[in-house]
C-alpha cells in the first residue's frame, strides 16, 4: 500500500503541554516518523494538514443539557433543573456528554466534564482549532478528524499502567509493552526516547494508533439513537477490539 499518515494530538490548554505525533504506515510496519512538544495552533494546524487523518484528545463539544441550561439562565428563564426529578441526576446531564456515558459503560472509566472541570479552557482551544478547519468538522468522527481518549484507548488494548504520567519507569515499560504489541512499530531518530521520558508524547502517539483504528473501520461509532446528539457533543472513538497487529499492513 502507500504511505498512509496518521497524526495524533494531545492537546493541553497552552502550547507547553501540547504534544503532536505522526505516524506513517506501510506494508507491515508503522513508523513514528516525527513527534513534538509545545506545538502551537499553528503547527497542530500544519502538521494535521498533511494526514489522512488526525485525532484529538479533547472534547469537541458540551452536553447539550448543559447548553440549553445556560441560555434558558442567560435569558433569565426558568432554570431547567427546577422541575427534574432529581436534582442530583439531572445536573449529571450537565456534567456528562452521550459519549462520556458511553466511555464508563465500555472501560470503567470516566472522562473528565468538559463543563465542570478544567479541560473545559482546553475545549475551548479546541474549538479555534476545529473552526479553522474546513469543511465544518463532524464531531461524530465520520470524517478526517475525530475526538479521542487515550486513557480509554489503552485500557481496551490492555496497556493501561497506572501512574505512567508520574513515573518514567512505569512510562518506559508501557513503552515496551506498546512495542510488543504492534510488531513493526519503529522510532525514527531519538523520538523513542522521547516518548519513554514524556508522557504527552506516549498520548499523542496513542492518539495517531486510534486515528488509524478508525481509517480501518476499527472503531466503535455512535449507533442511531446517539448519532444526532454525537454530531452536536463530539465523539470519543473506541477501540473496537483488543488487539493492534491488524492495522499494520491494511
Amino acid at each position: 500500500m502507500s504511505n498512509v499518515r496518521t497524526v495524533g494530538v494531545d492537546l493541553a490548554a497552552e502550547p507547553r503541554s501540547t504534544a503532536v505525533c505522526t505516524l506513517v504506515w506501510t506494508d507491515g510496519a508503522v513508523v513514528v516518523e516525527s513527534a513534538r512538544l509545545g506545538a502551537d495552533d499553528h503547527a497542530v494546524l500544519t502538521t494535521c494538514a498533511g494526514a489522512d487523518r488526525f485525532a484529538i484528545d479533547c472534547p469537541f463539544g458540551w452536553p447539550e443539557a448543559f447548553v440549553a441550561a445556560l441560555t434558558a439562565h442567560q435569558a433569565s428563564e426558568q432554570w431547567p433543573g427546577r422541575v427534574a426529578s432529581s436534582g442530583a441526576e439531572f445536573r449529571r446531564t450537565l456534567r456528562y456528554r452521550a459519549t462520556d456515558e458511553h466511555v464508563r459503560e465500555h472501560t470503567g472509566r470516566v472522562p473528565l466534564s468538559v463543563s465542570t472541570d478544567r479541560i473545559g479552557v482546553t475545549a475551548m482551544r479546541c474549538a479555534t482549532l476545529l473552526d479553522a478547519l474546513a469543511p465544518p468538522v463532524d464531531r461524530a468522527g465520520t470524517g478526517g478528524v475525530l475526538e479521542t481518549y487515550p486513557a480509554a484507548a489503552l485500557t481496551v488494548w490492555k496497556l493501561w499502567r497506572t501512574g505512567y504520567k508520574g513515573s518514567n519507569d512505569v512510562l518506559s515499560a508501557m513503552v515496551d509493552d506498546l512495542v510488543h504489541a504492534l510488531p513493526g512499530l519503529r522510532f525514527a531518530g531519538g523520538l523513542e526516547a522521547l516518548h519513554r521520558r514524556d508522557h504527552n508524547a506516549l498520548d499523542a502517539l496513542v492518539c495517531a494508533l486510534v486515528a488509524r483504528a478508525a481509517q480501518c473501520d476499527r472503531t466503535i461509532l455512535p449507533d442511531a439513537q446517539q448519532q444526532r446528539q454525537a454530531a452536536v457533543e463530539g465523539w470519543i472513538h473506541l477501540p473496537a477490539g483488543e488487539s493492534l497487529p491488524w492495522c499494520v499492513g491494511l
